[in-house]
């Protein structure tokens, strides 16, 4: 009965532990690892700069762990990639933001690696240090935290798959409320331009003025927005020609 009350007060002074900063420097090293892969795989310089701003923050939140960490190599790697991927945003064309994109995936990779590295380090010499005064109820602990820290990385990367799935899906339906709403547009114009034809008037041609741009940082309710005001626009101006043939 004591050598279970022992071996329960570990377990719950581990979890209150909870991660050290070595622990929340490699998360974020993932993290921005895998968004740089994301911006990489993108087929178009919108979503290739936002994964890239992405990775970029991540990059940052790893630096305020890092330092404590005594990982400087990962330190290092981790504000070269910040450098390379801050200048994605500038990029004017789709090629050159995926230049810088290369080389920051590369960087970041050496990072988690670098990150992997230290972390292994440090645990081969604390357990070559206590390997020959460790009980049995240690070493159930030990083993017990390294199954922690594989199920922490498999739950980022769970989260971070389920972000990237969400981000995708509201695209998807941006990209179906666009094409329902211009083809909605186009079939209103359509319609306009034939009926005033017909009343034999001289009339300016209906025409429409689509300016959205950079829609990824839009939501759905200002899409829709834009659209019904364009449809309103449109509306106003056709009524407007149709009077002037009175």
């Amino acid at each position: 009965m004591k050598h279970f009350y022992l071996f329960f007060v570990l377990i719950t002074s581990l979890s209150i532990n909870g991660q050290t900063d070595c622990d929340n420097a490699n998360y974020y090293l993932v993290s921005a690892y895998s968004h740089v892969k994301t911006s990489y795989d993108a087929n178009n310089i919108s979503h290739l700069k936002y994964s890239a701003n992405r990775s970029v923050e991540s990059l940052k939140l790893s630096k305020k762990t890092l330092a404590n960490c005594n990982c400087e190599k990962a330190l290092e790697l981790a504000n070269k990639a910040i450098v390379l991927l801050s200048k994605v945003e500038a990029a004017e064309t789709y090629e050159d933001g995926r230049y810088f994109v290369k080389q920051g995936r590369d960087i970041c990779k050496e990072s988690v690696i670098e990150i992997d590295r230290c972390a292994t380090t440090t645990y081969t010499i604390e357990t070559t240090t206590t390997s020959q005064t460790l009980s049995d109820l240690e070493k159930e602990q030990l083993k017990l935290k390294q199954q922690q820290e594989v199920l922490k990385l498999k739950e980022a990367e769970i989260k971070m798959k389920l972000a990237e799935q969400n981000e995708k899906e509201v695209l998807l339906k941006k990209e179906q409320l666009i094409l329902n709403y211009k083809t909605l547009i186009a079939s209103n114009i359509k319609t306009y331009n034939e009926t005033l034809k017909s009343c034999g008037c001289n009339h300016k041609t209906i025409s429409n003025n689509d300016t959205l741009e950079n829609t990824s940082n839009k939501s759905l309710d200002d899409i829709k927005l834009f659209y019904v005001t364009n449809l309103k626009t449109l509306a106003s101006n056709y009524l407007a020609e149709l009077n002037n043939c009175n």
